[in-house]
């Protein structure tokens, strides 16, 4: 087990244990003890008492952050030629159709989001093995597959992400880097959590939100009251 060090050591006597911060607490905490050289991201962790076995109680959803995510999302639009030019205008980093699904089939996911329309499921559907474990197949729930390429492109470039709970109940997304305002980070997590209380699952019973940690790449995780989202 490696030791810690002297700047992980002071940052985690900073975290009172056992402490549920407030959400703006947390947020201008997670930046007292972040000491990366590089612009870490800021993560959510949310356990949620539902059971993702169920179909009616699998929580997953698109949220636009207010302040972005402060990542650079590289798009691909797998769209027809008469699409071709609005999607190159609206930011997508790569267009095109059947050139790019051959190099996905060769093996090739260097993307974030790959936005599509409706007539084009039927040659991205084979996909499925590649870019299903990647987080990468186009779905009408997130919004990938529409008929409005361009509107699709500049919402995620402006900081649209899709989430969905895993296996074990849990959530787990980026809200930010460590170089947006306090403010900022707590504005966005604020917007994240309102949505995943939104989707709550009418089926889900007892205790919706068990726990909720804010962190940034490398730092511990810092716990936050789901009260203080209301705040």
């Amino acid at each position: 087990m490696s030791k810690l060090t002297k700047k992980q050591k002071l940052a985690q006597e900073k975290i009172e244990a056992g402490k549920a911060y407030s959400l703006r607490e947390a947020a201008a905490l997670v930046k007292e003890i972040t000491n990366t050289k590089f612009d870490a991201s800021v993560d959510l962790d949310v356990r949620l008492g539902v059971d993702p076995r169920k179909a009616d109680q699998m929580v997953r959803g698109v949220v636009s952050l207010p302040h972005g995510t402060g990542k650079q999302i590289r798009v691909l639009a797998l769209c027809t030629p008469d699409q071709e030019a609005a999607a190159k205008e609206a930011g997508a980093d790569y267009v095109g159709l059947d050139e790019y699904i051959e190099k996905i089939k060769g093996g090739w996911t260097d993307v974030d989001v790959i936005i599509t329309q409706p007539a084009n499921m039927g040659k991205i559907g084979p996909l499925g093995r590649i870019l299903g474990p990647r987080g990468l197949m186009p779905n009408p729930k997130s919004g990938t597959v529409t008929q409005d390429i361009a509107a699709a492109i500049k919402e995620v470039k402006q900081g649209k992400i899709d989430f969905k709970v895993d296996k074990y109940g849990i959530i787990h997304t980026s809200i930010g880097k460590i170089s947006f305002t306090a403010e900022q980070i707590a504005e966005n997590a604020k917007e994240f959590l309102t949505t995943i209380i939104r989707l709550k699952p009418s089926t889900a019973k007892g205790n919706y939100v068990k726990s909720i940690y804010l962190s940034s790449t490398m730092s511990a995780g810092i716990k936050v009251d789901p009260k203080s989202i209301e705040e």
